[in-house]
C-alpha cells in the first residue's frame, strides 16, 4: 500500500531531520487515517518539494516525523493550463479532480455565455474553495509535488488575454475539422486549452479566441461532457511533450 501524502510548509521539509505535522493535516493523519509510529509517510510543501519519512510519535491531532531525503521536482515545461467553463452539479469538481490527476498545471475557471450555472457573490466564494479544496486533495491522492493553481473566475474577456500570451492555444469543439491528436504542442511556455460548457461555445467566443490565436479543434468521433473532455485532451497534449515520454 502507498504511503499517504501530507502537505506541509515549505520551509519545515529539511533533509535528515523531524518535523510536526499538525493542524488540519495532524488530525487527519493521527485521528482519520490513524496512523500509527513505524508507518511510512510523504511529506510536499505542494511546490515541488517532497519527502519520505517514518512517524516517529503520534499524539492527539499530530505526528511526529521523521524525515529522510528531500527531492526537489522542477516546474513542469510546458506549464499546462485549462480553461475550464462552469459546469452544473458537481461536474465542475470532478472536471478538476480528474485534471488534477492527469497533470493540469493551472485551472481556470470560467463564465461562458452558455453556462447554465452562475458564480455570484457568496455562491462564487464557495465553489472556488471547493474547486480549490479539490485540486488539494486530488494532487495528494495522485502523489503530486506540485500542487495545481486554481485562478479566480475569468470572463470571456480574461480568457482571450491568457490565449494571446500563450505559447500554444487551443479550443475545444465539436464541429472542427483539425484533430487534438495532431497538434504539437512547445517544449516551454504557456499551453492554454478551453473547454466549454454543457451548451457548447458560442459562434462569438469562437471567433474572438480564433483572433486570440487558439483555433478550433476535435477530439474523436464523439461528444464529451465537459467534465471529460478536459481531462482527455490533456492527456492528447501531454502525450505530445516530454513531460510524457
Amino acid at each position: 500500500m502507498s504511503a499517504p501524502v501530507f502537505l506541509l510548509e515549505r520551509s519545515a521539509l529539511r533533509s535528515g531531520t523531524t518535523v510536526v505535522v499538525d493542524g488540519a493535516e495532524g488530525h487527519h493523519a493521527a485521528s482519520v487515517r490513524r496512523l500509527r509510529p513505524g508507518e511510512d509517510v510523504v511529506l510536499t510543501d505542494g511546490a515541488g518539494s517532497m519527502a519520505r519519512g517514518v512517524v516517529e510519535t503520534v499524539g492527539k491531532g499530530r505526528l511526529v516525523v521523521a524525515l529522510g531525503q528531500v527531492t526537489v521536482e522542477p516546474a513542469p515545461a510546458p506549464r499546462l493550463v485549462v480553461v475550464q467553463a462552469l459546469a452544473k452539479g458537481d461536474r465542475g469538481e470532478l472536471a478538476v479532480a480528474t485534471m488534477t490527476e492527469v497533470g493540469v498545471d493551472v485551472v481556470v475557471p470560467w463564465a461562458s455565455s452558455r453556462c447554465t450555472v452562475r458564480w455570484d457573490g457568496e455562491r462564487a466564494t464557495r465553489a472556488l474553495g471547493r474547486w480549490r479544496a479539490t485540486a488539494r486533495e486530488a494532487a495528494k491522492q495522485s502523489r503530486r509535488a506540485r500542487l495545481p493553481e486554481v485562478a479566480d473566475l475569468a470572463s470571456t474577456a480574461d480568457v482571450e488575454v491568457l490565449l494571446r500570451r500563450a505559447a500554444a492555444a487551443y479550443v475545444l469543439h465539436e464541429e472542427a475539422t483539425e484533430p487534438l491528436a495532431g497538434a504539437a504542442p512547445p517544449g516551454a511556455g504557456d499551453v492554454v486549452l478551453v473547454v466549454g460548457p454543457e451548451g457548447g461555445l458560442s459562434p462569438e467566443e469562437l471567433d474572438r479566441f480564433a483572433a486570440a490565436g487558439a483555433p478550433a479543434y476535435r477530439l474523436g468521433p464523439t461528444v464529451l461532457r465537459t467534465s471529460t473532455a478536459g481531462p482527455a485532451a490533456l492527456a492528447v497534449l501531454l502525450s505530445r511533450t516530454a513531460r510524457w515520454v
